[in-house]
């Protein structure tokens, strides 16, 4: 099968997001400047540079989550553990700007050290995040966010022998269409020139 996005796939549903996969979910809180929290999960997110560390998340649409960055430059990604499926699940429903999605969802909420907003307390990891560029993107309303890790935090039964254990952590991704996976296995792979 071949086909041109501009001319359509042909299929029932949009073959995109699940060639795309698995993708981590970036669990995105936020405050706005008059305090407004506000917890969303994006799944076009990744971490995008090593030194200083780096992450970007694409929001389709004009968010909360992008008033608030606009307004004070901060963000925390919280990451998802299987655990959280259904909370994460909660706090992606639409709501007004003055309501919390940790209430509504039953997030547990916790301050972050370096920025503003809060973090979900039992997230396997959460980094605070500073953002670098807001950058508009093809199509009616896409946007990526860029930010630099200012700090991490990160739950202590995920780290096994110095090493964060994604397995330990339970580690959720999104595949596309309803469907996600939790990482159940690893395996180690040595690459020719280490």
């Amino acid at each position: 099968m071949f086909y041109r996005p501009e001319d359509g796939h042909g299929l029932p549903h949009n073959p995109f997001n699940a060639i795309v996969s698995p993708r981590p979910i970036g669990w995105i809180s936020t405050r706005s400047a008059s305090g407004h929290e506000n917890l969303a999960p994006y799944s076009f997110f990744n971490a995008v540079a090593y030194v200083p560390p780096q992450v970007m998340f694409a929001s389709i649409g004009s968010k909360d989550t992008l008033r608030n960055l606009r307004e004070t430059g901060e963000f925390c990604v919280n990451l998802v553990g299987a655990n959280q499926i259904a909370v994460m699940n909660a706090s992606s429903e639409m709501l007004d700007f003055e309501e919390d999605e940790f209430t509504h969802s039953g997030a547990l909420r916790a301050p972050c050290r370096v920025i503003g907003c809060s973090r979900v307390e039992d997230a396997p990891a959460s980094l605070e995040c500073k953002v670098t560029q807001i950058l508009r993107l093809e199509g009616k309303d896409n946007h990526a966010v860029f930010g630099e890790v200012v700090g991490i935090h990160i739950r202590e039964d995920c780290v096994v022998d110095g090493r964060f254990d994604v397995v330990k952590a339970r580690m959720l991704s999104r595949l596309g269409y309803r469907d996600y996976a939790e990482v159940k296995e690893v395996f180690e792979l040595t690459r020719p020139n280490d």
